[in-house]
Order: structure tokens, then C-alpha cells, then sequence
């Protein structure tokens, strides 16, 4: 069986489309750019512009199935302080 889109183009949409698709203002997309919380991206010449396929798999990460399930890891558009690392860390002794 061929992967799901074998054989047809990709789809590419700069960030205004990219934004309307995923219900979000273009703002919030460029923020969520900077801050790397946001779906993958490519830069084609100095144009940002993103896959069908990478916002679906960006937007499937915040998937739940009611109120009581786990949060989704989609974060939101904002500075994150980086998550630990496994291992100790810097004060492992």
C-alpha cells in the first residue's frame, strides 16, 4: 500500500493561509514561529511557508477526547522556559 499522498505535490501556504486554516490569527502564528511552539516551517528564498501535512501533524498534538484527558503538547504562544533534561541535569551529582 503507498503512503497516504504518494505521488501528489506538496501543498505549501504562506503564513496567512497557514493561519486561517488553523483557526489562528497570522500574529499568533509568527509568534508561535519565534518561540518554537508552532508546526514546522521551510524557508523557500526569503519566504516562510508550511506544509498541509506539517500543520495536520502540529494540530493532531493537541488531540484529546474531553475534559479529563492529559493536556494536549501543543503550548501556547509564549517564551517557555526549556523542559529538564533527562539525566539530572546541571545539579545531578
Amino acid at each position: 500500500m503507498a503512503p497516504k499522498g504518494a505521488g501528489e505535490p506538496h501543498r505549501f501556504l504562506r503564513t496567512p493561509e497557514a493561519a486561517r486554516f488553523l483557526g489562528l490569527s497570522d500574529r499568533t502564528l509568527e509568534k508561535h514561529r519565534t518561540y518554537g511552539t508552532g508546526p514546522a516551517y521551510r524557508k523557500l528564498g526569503g519566504r516562510v511557508v508550511y506544509a498541509l501535512e506539517d500543520l495536520h501533524a502540529w494540530a493532531d498534538r493537541g488531540f484529546v477526547t474531553s475534559t479529563s484527558d492529559p493536556r494536549g503538547s501543543v503550548l501556547p504562544a509564549k517564551r517557555h522556559e526549556p523542559l529538564p533534561q533527562a539525566g539530572g541535569g546541571r545539579h545531578a551529582r
